[in-house]
């Protein structure tokens, strides 16, 4: 597909996001697309298999992570199946220092041979998430569609001295999982906030970026 067909879907969600992104980056997300449909027949990674869905709900999901990162931030994306967000993160925001670990042997193979193919400066973990922040650090978390917010809180809740904040990116469900964290005590010495909201494009639905940090370093 030639990436000009990519740039013109693009363009609503880069202007809405108030994001630029240069030829050499949309020529890259378009191969990183390419190469994720490929592997999709031989694996299921992604139900997002046509270009405008793969704009609207991966594409603009990484977006809107990547404008709550700081510069030259650490980030491991927990959970990343077939490399979103963190090899879009890691497309879109070259200044990121971006991880992915993924448990699924097969998936994570995969995405390392696309990280290879497109070479791009990701390392990726073929383990679970807590098994990295035993021996890493990073600034931010992120993850999509990896699982409801009592079950990431409770993987992650004796690692908090390995990163700072979670960045998760919900649907309209999402106060009823903090509902469901807060009585199961996870949210305890932790402070949840909505940083962003945004429509799912192609439907009703909205979206959210949630941020989880410990009480002490909210600002």
């Amino acid at each position: 597909m030639d990436p000009a067909a990519l740039r013109t879907v693009l363009d609503e969600i880069l202007t809405d996001r108030k994001t630029e992104l240069d030829d050499e980056q949309i020529a890259l997300l378009d191969r990183y697309r390419e190469a994720l449909w490929r592997w999709n027949e031989q694996l299921n990674l992604t139900r997002h298999t046509t270009l405008e869905k793969f704009v609207s709900r991966d594409v603009a999901d990484s977006l809107e992570l990547a404008k709550l990162l700081e510069p030259g931030e650490r980030v491991l994306d927990i959970g990343t199946g077939g490399g979103v967000p963190g090899l879009i993160l890691a497309i879109c925001r070259p200044d990121l220092r971006v991880s992915v670990c993924e448990s699924t042997q097969k998936k994570a193979k995969v995405v390392q041979a696309i990280v290879e193919e497109l070479q791009l400066p990701v390392q990726v973990f073929a383990c679970r998430a807590e098994e990295v922040l035993e021996l890493k650090t990073f600034g931010t978390l992120v993850a999509r569609a990896v699982a409801v917010l009592s079950k990431i809180l409770y993987w992650v809740q004796p690692h908090w001295d390995a990163f700072d904040r979670l960045l998760l990116i919900k649907g309209p469900r999402w106060v009823e999982e903090r509902g469901e964290a807060r009585h199961r005590g996870l949210l305890s010495r932790l402070e949840l906030r909505k940083v962003a909201t945004y429509p799912t494009l192609g439907n009703d639905a909205e979206s959210v970026v949630l941020s989880v940090c410990k009480q002490d370093e909210a600002g």
